[in-house]
């Protein structure tokens, strides 16, 4: 049995303080097309893959198709909106120091978002912690985005770890949702906005108000459960 262990990692909202930056960006895209989407619908909806969260927004609820004519143009809005930030996104407070933390402990970080290309670039620049990211899956590298399993299953065959090997950290109800799907323990952070009653029926073990909170418990918290110690 291996001895490895996983800690996998979404990014917006989890390290990098992007959501509402999302939120603000779909929503011009969404204008700029003339359709009026309310920010509480997209904040909820952030997450979710690109064409999930205009499924999800856009959609009527019945499980019709809906028209995707205008997809690539609302996706494409939103990307060259929202990459006017990419030299200044903010990491959230010690988001680099707790992965530091954790692989000193012997854990292997893995990212797992939506995220690629230059965006996802522009994120790790952000956390300033490559030195310890063993490496990252984007939607590139998946079928389905969250909440299927397969972002989180492929960022565990990243790391070479079986599910009960690996905690996923999240701020999404898409992120837990995902991470239950793949058998994976779920922690959860506040700094997305998603309430902590949503974020825990979802299936977070426990909740963190951010990085800094959660570095701050790391010794009480799942990354120290019996169930993910070293072996003898």
């Amino acid at each position: 049995m291996t001895t490895k262990r996983a800690a996998i990692f979404d990014i917006d909202g989890t390290l990098v303080d992007t959501n509402h930056l999302h939120v603000v960006t779909w929503w011009e895209a969404f204008r700029q097309a003339g359709r009026h989407v309310p920010m509480r619908d997209i904040h909820r909806a952030v997450g979710l893959s690109g064409g999930d969260l205009l499924d999800h927004l856009l959609g009527d609820g019945d499980g019709d198709d809906r028209d995707s004519d205008e997809d690539e143009q609302l996706t494409a809005a939103h990307h060259a909106l929202y990459a006017t930030y990419f030299d200044r996104l903010p990491a959230l407070d010690a988001a680099g120091d707790l992965l530091r933390a954790l692989a000193g402990q012997g854990w292997t970080i893995v990212l797992a978002t939506s995220a690629s290309g230059a965006e996802l670039s522009a994120l790790r620049h952000a956390i300033d912690a490559d030195d310890v990211i063993h490496g990252a899956t984007s939607a590139d590298d998946v079928a389905d985005g969250k909440p299927a399993p397969d972002p989180v299953q492929q960022a565990r065959k990243l790391a070479g770890v079986p599910s009960e090997r690996a905690v996923f950290v999240g701020d999404t109800v898409w992120d837990m949702k995902a991470a239950a799907r793949d058998g994976v323990l779920s922690v959860a952070v506040l700094s997305g906005g998603i309430p902590r009653a949503d974020l825990e029926t979802a299936g977070a073990r426990a909740v963190y108000r951010d990085p800094a909170d959660l570095l701050a418990h790391l010794d009480s918290s799942a990354f120290t459960e019996s169930a993910f110690t070293e072996q003898e």
